[in-house]
Order: structure tokens, then sequence, then C-alpha cells
């Protein structure tokens, strides 16, 4: 488990702190997604766990020791696969993870093993001899995991590790991704893909100006107290309508509204009816990742 305990960080020459005292409890084996607008802190936060940077107050635990004693202990606990390519162009698939391997204090026997058991997770097996700068950039990411899994690392922080892959390429990553808490390793996962965490967080956090707007299960998160309905409309929906139900406009003629109950439906229906408005599609259901992150932090993910 991993214990974030009110920790601050301020760069050096700025105002504004880039974490404020945010405080989170990862708990082991499972895939944590981490969201936020740029700027808002995640980076700031990725580096200090992968000890890039020092905290400026609070604490942080690995399964129980501070982070920096269990780094020294295991120096191998956790690794980083940043969002740029973290390898030698110039070398081999094969050389590459040799070398890296050799950062990491692998040699011999233990070197091979873990090198064969990350290109057979990696599917890397058919490009071993191929210099990296000929890869596809499928290829390219699935090179950038099987480096930071090579010291079979207990927490593994991933930053954008779909950027640039086409969509078989994403398939593959991201259930090789959900299986990783399965063979010991636990992520924290950031992404711009909405789906994606959706797909395989069972657990995430949204922050945003360096705080913790909200941290729980996906589920909870995603449950909306009033029904909310989403619909397509033919024309404008009307302004008090729009007043009155809370509307957002999502795109073309596209709007969401939060109901009072579902008995407020066929009122709903006979109003716009009666404003000249035909819904061409309509969903009564609960929220979607993005709804919610956009209810709490009033801008998009990429903003």
């Amino acid at each position: 488990m991993l214990r974030i305990d009110g920790v601050s960080y301020r760069y050096r020459n700025t105002d504004t702190p880039a974490l404020r005292e945010i405080s989170l409890v990862i708990p082991a084996g499972g895939v944590y997604g981490l969201l936020g607008p740029n700027g808002a802190g995640k980076t700031t936060l990725i580096s200090l766990l992968a000890g890039l940077l020092t905290a400026g107050n609070g604490e942080i635990s690995l399964n129980g020791q501070p982070l920096a004693a269990a780094r020294a202990a295991n120096p191998r606990a956790i690794a980083l696969v940043p969002q740029d390519y973290a390898f030698y162009p110039m070398l081999t698939v094969s050389e590459n993870l040799r070398f890296f391997g050799g950062v990491l204090g692998l040699s011999g026997a233990e070197q091979k093993t873990q090198s064969a058991a990350a290109i057979a997770f990696a599917r890397l097996e058919q490009v071993g001899g191929k210099r990296a700068d000929q890869l596809s950039g499928g290829l390219r990411r699935r090179l950038n995991l099987a480096i930071g899994l090579l010291g079979r690392p207990q927490l593994l922080l991933l930053d954008e590790p779909t950027v640039g892959v086409d969509p078989q390429s994403r398939h593959f990553l991201l259930d090789a991704i959900a299986a990783l808490p399965a063979a010991g390793t636990s992520v924290i996962y950031t992404s711009h893909y909405m789906e994606e965490v959706e797909a395989i967080c069972p657990q995430i956090a949204i922050i945003d100006q360096g705080q913790v707007l909200v941290d729980g299960t996906l589920a909870d998160l995603l449950r909306s107290p009033e029904p909310l309905l989403e619909l397509t409309l033919d024309r404008p929906l009307p302004a008090e309508l729009g007043e009155r139900y809370a509307a957002r406009h999502d795109g073309a003629l596209k709007y969401c509204l939060q109901l009072p109950s579902t008995a407020a439906l066929p009122g709903l229906l006979d109003e716009l009816a009666a404003a000249g408005c035909t819904a061409h599609q309509l969903n009564l259901g609960q929220h979607n990742l993005e709804q919610v992150f956009m209810q709490l932090t009033h801008r998009s993910l990429r903003d």
C-alpha cells in the first residue's frame, strides 16, 4: 500500500505550490487512475513517487516504510515508465534491455531471465534484434513498458503509456497493464484518455491546482444522486428549460440535464414538444468519467 499524507511541493522561484497537502491511500494489487488537467500537479506527484523530487512537507510511505527507506531496502521497488521514450534509439531491443538491466544491477542469469520475461510480456520476441528507432509507435511503447518491468517493481508508475499508438496496440497495452497486479505489480496510471481509465482502473483520484478534488472507487464516482439525462435535439434547447434543469451544452445540439427524479422525464418531454423541440436521441443513466471530471474541474483534461 502506498500512503501519501499531507504532501506539498513548491518549485523554486514560484509563488503557487504545485501540490497542496495531497493525501491519498493507494491500495496494493490494483491499477489506480490519476487524472487531472495539464498543470494540475500530476507530473509533480509522479516525480515525488519516483524519487526525482523530494517533498517539501508531508510523508510518503510504501508498505508501512517511509519512501526513502523503502527505496534503500529495495531500489527496484518503484519503477517509472515516462511519457517520453526512455531508451536508446540506436540500440536494438535486446541491447536496450541488457543496458537498463545493468543499470538496475542485474547480471548473469538474473539479467537473462528478467530480460526474457520482459520481452515475453511485451511480445517483443520478433524484434529483439531490431534497432529501437526502427520500431513502430506501438512497439516503442511496448519496449518502454518492458524496460520498466525489468526489476519486477512492486509499484509501476505509468505516464501516458498509450500516446501515439494504433488501436490494436492500445488494446494490447491496456490488457497487459490490467494483468500486472496479478503478477505482483501495482500500477498508478495517468492518461488523457478517459475511456482507458474507465476500462482498467477500479479506483481513481482527480486532482487540480495541486489538490485532490475526489478519490474513490470508479463505481462510486460515477454514481449520480440525480438522474442524468443526455439528449440530442433538432434545435437549441430553450433557455428557460436549460436553466431549470442545470443543462450543460455538450456540443452541436447535444445537452446533459439533471432531473430531480426519473418521474420528471415525461413532463420534460411534453415541455420540449410544446417548445417545438424533437429529441432524436435520449439516454437516462449515470455519469461517465468525463462528465464527472468536467463538473469538478470546469475544464477539459487537456486544458
